[in-house]
């Protein structure tokens, strides 16, 4: 049975879909980009910034399934620049300490015209 998981700790979502879901021992976060829950806004500009609130926004979905950047399987990164690379590298490694599976890509647009995108499967 798929459960969905919310929390006011991460931006509400913005379309049809859940913030993640749980299937068995597993939960799929939605794609988390670098709003500020608090305000609904994105409120910063560089790379760097924008990470760090995504990894917040990542960790409060995370918790609420029961999970942790620990148990983190596979990630799918969205990046405007793939120039904006290694800053993001620098910052995601802090958080994703085990190194799970990745895939990093740069694309056209991001919603609310962000820097970063990030996805996570992990387990429970």
């Amino acid at each position: 049975m798929l459960k969905k998981v919310y929390t006011e700790k991460a931006p509400a979502a913005i379309g049809p879909y859940s913030q993640a879901v749980i299937l068995g021992n597993l939960v799929f976060t939605s794609g988390q980009i670098a709003i500020n829950p608090a305000s609904g806004e994105v409120e910063a500009d560089t790379i760097e910034a924008q990470t760090e609130q995504v990894m917040q926004n990542l960790k409060a979905v995370l918790e609420e399934a029961g999970s942790s950047f620990e148990k983190a399987v596979k990630t799918v990164c969205f990046l405007k620049h793939m120039s904006d690379f290694a800053a993001f590298n620098e910052i995601y490694g802090n958080y994703f300490t085990g190194k799970p599976a990745r895939s990093c890509v740069a694309v056209k647009q991001l919603p609310k015209d962000v820097l970063v995108e990030v996805e996570v499967i992990a387990s429970i």
